[in-house]
């Protein structure tokens, strides 16, 4: 880390865990934090994963609900087992939405620049 606090007055590392549990903290990172680039570069991963997360659940919602609707034409139990089976998609995505900002969080917090899967190296590039 370069530059011990962030521009909130905070330990570097504290704010960029608390970036990834508290998702304000990081868009107001974004926009205010000019010096440090560890805490630039948390907050931007932590942005970015957020919208691939929702971006991933609105897809699934949409599939989800086409594939319902054309199971429960086809039969009502067959509707139910694909209503099941979307559920269990959801609940992955949930621990792996909840899972990887944990991790995240930790990465930050011991001080690592740790890149995500997909985004980490456009916040490392962005942050720059």
């Amino acid at each position: 880390m370069e530059n011990q606090k962030s521009a909130l007055g905070l330990d570097a590392n504290v704010t960029a865990a608390l970036g990834y549990i508290i998702g304000i903290i990081a868009l107001i990172m974004v926009f205010i934090e000019k010096d440090n680039k560890f805490v630039r570069f948390h907050a931007i991963q932590s942005l970015l994963w957020g919208v691939l997360m929702t971006i991933a659940i609105i897809a699934i919602m949409i599939v989800g609900a086409i594939i319902g609707v054309v199971g429960a034409m086809a039969s009502s139990s067959l509707g139910s087992i694909i209503g099941l089976l979307l559920m269990l998609v959801y609940l992955v995505w949930l621990v792996g939405l909840v899972g990887g900002l944990i991790y995240a969080a930790i990465k930050a917090y011991g001080g690592a620049m740790f890149k995500l899967p997909v985004i980490g190296n456009f916040a490392e590039k962005w942050s720059n």
